[in-house]
């Protein structure tokens, strides 16, 4: 579309108007492709973030991101293929549960399509402390498709050509740093096109809307959360063991259901924010992250590991409730089999 309509657009979402899923798809089509000035793109993102997106907006997005800048895979699994990630930009910086959780659900034979980033805000995101383990995180998507197939885990790159081929999304993720429907929508990019997930997210706020998307995007099963510090004062991407998490559950039938719960409800004990810290670089990060998956590192990390697993877990169908998750995970830590599965992927993911 030329300027002055793009323009136009962002003059309605100032005016707090919400836009249809075509008008937000033809946009975002704009950004990704550069035909833009980078003062409009970033007018519109801001609007947008600003007005709050609606579900429509969200989808339109993730339409645009989908169809013209992402790779289409379609690995062959005996069982619907599940996701677990995040949106970023939440305020409490931990190490890699959602990483951790990938590989442990994998090794009970969970189908694992992981799409993440490098690092934005935080020392070490999924694709570094991935790289730094001796996963091949540049190769193509035939190779990552392989990785699904053989040992049930593969990781895309979101800020790789090889995945997004326009190099829209990277570029733009590159420079922003405030949470944009881009970090809902472009986590939802993925080249598998899962039917299962479990989802965290930046902003409480956004628990129920990004399940509402979810649903007009396609997913079958999955749990949308954000969990909070003691306090409430600050909040994560993932399933808290150092406060409340809010979650909004989609069901098969398309219904969604809003509750929360605390450690305690699982017989967690509440930890320290600096309990969930990362190490101070990657190598570090690499080697705390192996002895965690060796059932080696009990304590603080350990249980909210147990918990965001359990989720995977439970969405899949392996687990009966989030209980039971727990438990299954343990023994898969203290078996072996969680670090089996990390040097397997490491094999099949190389080339």
């Amino acid at each position: 579309m030329d300027i002055k309509e793009f323009g136009l657009g962002v003059h309605y979402l100032i005016q707090g108007k919400d836009l249809s899923r075509e008008k937000i798809k033809d946009m975002f089509v704009d950004v990704l492709e550069n035909t833009q000035p980078e003062l409009q793109q970033g007018a519109f993102l801001a609007a947008l973030t600003a007005k709050g997106e609606t579900p429509e907006e969200i989808a339109g997005a993730w339409e645009a991101i989908y169809e013209i800048d992402t790779v289409k895979v379609s690995p062959r699994v005996d069982s619907p293929l599940m996701e677990n990630c995040g949106t970023g930009m939440d305020e409490l910086k931990t190490f890699n549960i959602s990483t951790a959780a990938a590989i442990v659900a994998a090794a009970n034979g969970v189908p694992i399509a992981r799409h993440g980033a490098r690092a934005i805000t935080s020392c070490c995101g999924t694709v570094d402390i991935l790289e730094e383990l001796g996963i091949n995180v540049e190769c193509s998507h035939d190779v990552v498709q392989r990785s699904i197939e053989q040992c049930g885990i593969g990781i895309f790159n979101g800020m790789s050509v090889n995945v997004h081929p326009q190099g829209g999304l990277g570029r733009i993720l590159s420079q922003i740093r405030f949470g944009t429907v881009l970090n809902i929508a472009a986590s939802l990019a993925n080249p598998v096109l899962p039917s299962h997930a479990v989802r965290g997210v930046y902003s409480s706020g956004k628990v129920k809307l990004v399940a509402r998307v979810m649903r007009e995007t396609g997913y079958k099963r999955a749990l949308v959360v954000h969990g909070f510090n003691d306090d409430k004062s600050k909040g994560m991407d993932e399933l808290s063991t150092l406060g409340e998490t809010v979650v909004s559950e989609l069901n098969q039938d398309g219904s969604i259901e809003e509750y929360s719960f605390s450690p305690e409800d699982f017989g967690i004990e509440r930890v320290r924010e600096e309990d969930l810290f990362p190490e101070e670089n990657r190598t570090l990060e690499a080697k705390t992250f192996r002895e965690l998956l060796s059932g080696k590192l009990p304590g603080a990390k350990r249980d909210i590991l147990c918990l965001n697993a359990a989720a995977v877990l439970y969405i899949s169908g392996k687990a009966k409730d989030i209980n039971k998750g727990i438990a299954l995970s343990k023994d898969t830590l203290d078996s072996g089999k969680a670090i089996r599965k990390l040097y397997e992927w490491k094999e099949v993911q190389k080339q």
